[in-house]
């Protein structure tokens, strides 16, 4: 996968958990997870654009780690939905899973950067 279409993976995801976060019933934890998953989700895909314009090698390992993090988050608010039952799992669990792979797709990506 080239990095033009992980961006549009990682801004799909974004769009996505947006969608998803909206779904969210209107109460004070449904707000909560509602900011959160919107915040860690759209911090993915700028975050990885921001890693594509790297100044050196050292920023563009930098922005990835960052990434790793906020899709490693993103994750963990969607368990959370699920845990909590606050939306049906079929639609959730396709973006929990989407989550865990760009974290590996992007723990992959730091280990080669920093071996070279």
């Amino acid at each position: 996968m080239n990095k033009n279409e992980l961006k549009e993976r990682t801004k799909k995801f974004a769009h996505d958990c947006v969608k998803l976060a909206l779904m969210l019933p209107n109460t004070f934890l449904g707000n909560h997870l509602k900011g959160q998953l919107i915040r860690c989700s759209t911090s993915v895909a700028a975050n990885y654009r921001a890693a594509c314009l790297g100044q050196s090698k050292a920023s563009f390992i930098s922005k990835l780690s960052i990434v790793i993090e906020e899709s490693d988050e993103a994750e963990f608010w969607l368990e959370f939905i699920i845990d909590e039952k606050l939306l049906l799992i079929e639609n959730v669990q396709t973006l929990k899973k989407e989550a865990h792979e760009l974290a590996s797709i992007f723990i992959s990506s730091r280990m080669t950067a920093q071996k070279d």
